[in-house]
């Protein structure tokens, strides 16, 4: 390390290697320009800097030539030329190692004040950022080194500010630090570095990027609940302290928006919120930016902690082709403005243009995202480093580390010049001849001319290395033969590729393809999206060829397309990923139904990108969580309702993707949905309830609880289900009326908030319909009142319940509402089964309902198989006479028809009726849930949708149709001749 002026001839530069000798724009001028810096000095009383100054040697020079570059340099020197007098006694080095700790000294003055440290911050950043400049211009630092300098000041600054409010705070009472010596050990205030300042890269304008979380349950935390007002007004002062401008100028910009849900969040996030945020809702820039957060202040300790947390996010272990898709698009937008002809160096972007830094950092950042998860040497921030690293690793080759290594370097070197010229937060060459001269001259270049060619050569290998990553489209097809569908004319070699391909009316779908390129859909008018369907066309054919009607699954993508509001992303998903375009193609061959889920909501594909979509269970505890996550941050009563509509939509869409690809069967779809009606309706009862509260209050002693009946109630809904239910209520005897605003009498109480859910689970909004609700089951149906108080509901089942209604109570389960309510309920639900009744009589009732059903809905075709005699509704009659009369086996009550049959008693139904009884069930319930989660309408077997005959033989594990309608024939015949065995006889 050098020792200063002070030890050397006068001669010698302040520097450890000679002064380049740099070459002002205008030499008259720059002369009138150190002369009136060095009088500055003379004024301040700095003799020996006014006489550096004002002397011949080479140093003089070389000032004069930045002065005359710098305006920034300039005003700086001529206002504080001190900065430069301290130089005589220290290397710059040096002296930035003194301003850090006079940083710190700052935060921790005994007379500190919010006023004080800003001025402090102010001045002292201002000099270290001259210093860094200085060094950088005269070669004493390279690029590397000037990057990290000013990162380390950026560091100091944030941490300095950061303890300043600690130790406020502290002394003020609101937190209780562990050692207020080091305020933010403990302190459970995390600021994360991003971008730049997390990866060390700062440029001499850069804003810094801040994240900030908080523990609520940090040792510093008083008050867990208060926590989140308290570091969210601390961090809005933190960033006051160090941008607000004032008389000496700012620190740093600061720059918050990195954070989760910005427009929606506070400044300062709980640890778990922000978590669950990133596993349930981060996007993959999100994870992009995550690559480079680095703890910068606060407590440390916490913020490495919450890092590691946040790695499976970051770094999954596997290919996320959609990272790539996401570069791919915002490159592709980085372009459009110039072309892709001969690249211009005035007024060119050096960090967002093509063959910019930013493509760099693109290369470097897609490459870690993708192998990161299964390679911890590629998780580090640094660009250069992870160049090394990709290298090493066989990611790259070293032609391509060594070249983008050295042109990051020297583009970053030409960014600064441009900002050390005004200190502007700029990152474009001047457009005008003169200020092109001055970058040249401050990089040392002799003329203009030289440095745009080098410029431009530079340019042109970055972009070389990244258009060899990114802009050759992934071979998704290959040697099918011609696929041309420009003009207006069929290509003939076009109409041999479509009819090998399976097309029947190959003419027909060259005119759909071609109206595609015409941009008359909304999902197709960018020319990125065009561009991107373009290269998509020969795959998504050949996913259509494969399927058995290959035009009809085209002709249903069309009309999806007709209704997508955008294409890019889905069809870089569809692009990069070939799974998930045969899954499309399956959809739209075979499920209208999930198609028309998909239509509406296009991002309920990225749940499909999951790797653990088809091995994971959606069982009641991961709806729940998902759920949970989904509703947080959901402020009013509106946005609640919303959220749950298009959560069940998308989930019901991903339930039956599993049971489209045969990872769950039938059985388990049924309780799956269940679990997800159960769910979401009972966070809507939730949502009314405390909205009802608002306007009219509560009822003494006052609770709900809904009974899911019918098909709720057994745990067997499909895709396509009603919603079966009845709402209960109970409140104290004393209860006269509701303590609100508005006060009403008990039962118009729960009869108004009964009437407020139906409308807010049953109402069409922009987001659907939540669920079609029945409430025709209640006691006296359409006749009694809409909520049913728990007493009278007793009584009802007691005295006045006809035999078709205790018949429906054997499938009623209580989903949602108070607990001791639900309790309640079922426990009255079980002991009027208990009660005795006569086999005969229930018997004889059943049957003749069955009668009069068939007579009054004679079932359509023999694929009615509800309706049909030996159907559905013979099983659930057969089911549900056994429970009421007993003849069941010992055993908990179940609602379930299934396990109903299979528990028949010996003495009802012998072991080989019971078997046919419930693989009869078994079938209608596989066959069912397939076709409700396809279909919308009813089942026609003359126009059966392509695919869907298919995928009933998997279902039901049978080797063609005919074999199936047969074996349906057969079955609908024995459960008719057991129905009329079991119910028909009369038995004691």
């Amino acid at each position: 390390m050098t020792t200063g002026l002070a030890a050397k001839p006068k001669d010698q530069p302040w520097f450890g290697s000679p002064v380049p000798q740099l070459v002002p724009l205008d030499r008259e001028r720059a002369r009138r320009e150190i002369a009136e810096i060095a009088d500055a000095a003379k004024e301040a009383g700095l003799t020996r800097l006014s006489t550096l100054l004002n002397g011949k040697s080479r140093l003089a020079a070389f000032l004069e030539a930045v002065f005359d570059l710098s305006i920034f340099m300039r005003d700086c020197a001529r206002r504080r030329p001190e900065i430069l007098d301290a130089l005589f006694g220290q290397t710059i080095d040096e002296r930035l190692l003194f301003i850090q700790s006079e940083i710190a000294a700052a935060a921790r003055a005994q007379d500190v004040s919010e006023k004080s440290l800003m001025m402090a911050l102010r001045r002292l950043k201002l000099e270290a950022h001259f210093l860094i400049a200085l060094a950088e211009l005269a070669g004493e630092f390279d690029t590397a080194a000037t990057v990290r300098r000013l990162s380390d000041l950026a560091d100091a600054s944030v941490r300095a500010a950061s303890d300043f409010l600690l130790r406020e705070a502290h002394f003020q009472g609101k937190l209780n630090l562990p050692d207020p010596e080091r305020p933010a050990a403990g302190s459970g205030w995390i600021l994360l570095g991003m971008g730049k300042l997390g990866a060390h890269e700062l440029n001499f304008s850069s804003d810094i990027d801040l994240v900030v979380f908080f523990e609520p349950e940090a040792p510093a935390v008083t008050d867990p609940f208060g926590a989140a007002d308290l570091f969210a007004r601390m961090t809005r002062r933190l960033v006051k302290i160090l941008q607000d401008r004032t008389e000496h100028g700012y620190v740093f910009r600061t720059d918050l928006r990195l954070r989760p849900d910005p427009g929606s969040t506070p400044l300062a996030i709980p640890v778990q919120a922000a978590l669950l945020y990133y596993e349930g809702r981060g996007q993959n820039w999100e994870r992009a930016a995550m690559i480079k957060a680095r703890p910068v202040a606060g407590d440390l300790k916490a913020g490495a902690a919450f890092l590691k947390e946040l790695q499976p996010y970051v770094w999954r272990k596997y290919m996320d082709f959609a990272a790539i898709a996401d570069v791919h698009s915002i490159k592709r937008q980085i372009h459009a403005h110039k072309g892709h002809g001969e690249i211009a160096v005035k007024g060119h972007n050096v960090k967002l243009g093509r063959g910019g830094i930013r493509e760099i950092e693109f290369f470097v950042q897609t490459q870690q995202l993708i192998a990161g998860g299964r390679f911890p040497d590629l998780r580090g921030r640094e660009t250069v480093a992870m160049l090394a690293q990709l290298a090493a690793h066989g990611w790259i080759t070293a032609e391509a580390r060594d070249t983008l290594a050295q042109q990051y370097w020297f583009l970053r070197r030409v960014e600064h010049a441009i900002q050390m010229v005004a200190d502007e937060q700029t990152h474009t060459l001047p457009e005008d001849d003169e200020g092109l001269e001055r970058i040249a001259h401050m990089l040392g270049f002799t003329d203009r001319e030289t440095f745009a060619a080098e410029f431009r050569a530079s340019l042109h290998q970055v972009e070389r290395h990244y258009a060899a990553l990114f802009e050759t489209a992934p071979e998704l097809s290959s040697g099918i033969g011609n696929l041309v569908f420009t003009g207006d004319v069929d290509d003939p070699d076009t109409l041999q590729t479509l009819h090998r391909l399976g097309f029947e009316r190959p003419s027909d779908i060259c005119r759909v393809i071609r109206s595609w390129h015409f941009g008359r859909y909304r999902a197709t008018q960018s020319a990125e999206a065009r561009e991107r369907l373009t290269e998509l066309t020969p795959a998504l054919l050949e996913a259509f060829g494969k399927t058995r009607r290959a035009d009809e699954a085209l002709m249903r993508f069309d009309e999806f397309l007709a209704g997508l509001p955008a294409g890019i992303q889905l069809f870089s998903l569809l692009q990069s990923n070939p799974a998930l375009l045969r899954l499309l193609a399956t959809i739209m061959g075979t499920a209208p139904r999930l198609a028309m889920i998909v239509t509406r909501r296009p991002h309920v594909f990225d749940g499909l990108l999951d790797p653990l979509l088809l091995s994971e269970l959606p069982d009641r505890t991961y709806l729940a969580t998902r759920l949970s996550v989904f509703l947080e941050g959901a402020k009013t009563y509106e946005d609640v309702l919303d959220r749950l509509r298009i959560f069940a939509a998308e989930q019901k869409f991903l339930i039956g993707v599993r049971l489209l690809a045969g990872s769950i069967d039938a059985a388990r779809a049924g309780r799956a949905f269940s679990d997800l009606a159960d769910l979401t309706i009972g966070n809507a009862l939730d949502a009314v309830v405390d909205e009802f509260a608002v306007r009219h209050g509560r009822v003494k002693g006052g609770k709900a609880a809904i009974l899911g009946m019918g098909k709720l109630g057994s745990r067997e809904l499909t895709a396509g289900s009603d919603v079966d239910l009845i709402l209960l209520y109970d409140h104290d005897p004393d209860a006269e009326e509701s303590d609100g605003e508005k006060p009403l009498a008990p039962s118009h109480y729960y009869a108004r908030l009964t009437q407020r859910l139906i409308a807010a689970v049953s109402a069409p909004t922009a987001e659907g319909v939540l669920y079609e609700l029945d409430l025709r089951l209640r006691p006296s149906g359409n006749k009694g009142p809409v909520a049913t108080h728990i007493d009278a509901f007793r009584r009802y089942q007691r005295e006045e319940a006809w035999t078709w209604e205790h018949m429906a109570i054997t499938r009623a389960r209580a989903v949602a509402g108070d607990p001791e309510l639900c309790e309640a309920a079922e426990a009255e639900v079980t002991s009027v089964l208990a009660l005795p009744r006569d086999f005969s009589k229930v018997a004889k009732e059943a049957v003749n309902m069955r009668k009069m059903i068939e007579e009054e809905k004679p079932p359509r075709d023999p694929w009615d198989i509800k309706l049909i005699p030996g159907g559905l509704i013979d099983l659930e009659f057969i089911a549900q006479v056994a429970v009421l009369t007993h003849r069941i086996e010992q055993g908990p009550h179940t609602a379930s028809t299934a396990e109903t049959l299979a528990r028949l008693s010996p003495e009802f139904a012998d072991a080989q009726v019971r078997q046919e009884l419930y693989d009869a069930y078994s079938l209608y319930l596989s066959l069912t849930q397939m076709i409700r989660l396809c279909l919308t309408g009813a089942f026609e077997r003359s126009d059966m949708p392509p695919g869907l005959a298919d995928l009933l033989l998997r279902a039901t594990d049978l080797p063609d149709f005919a074999v199936l309608e047969a074996h349906l024939k057969e079955t609908a015949r024995k459960v008719r001749a057991n129905f009329d065995r079991l119910l028909r006889v009369r038995k004691k």
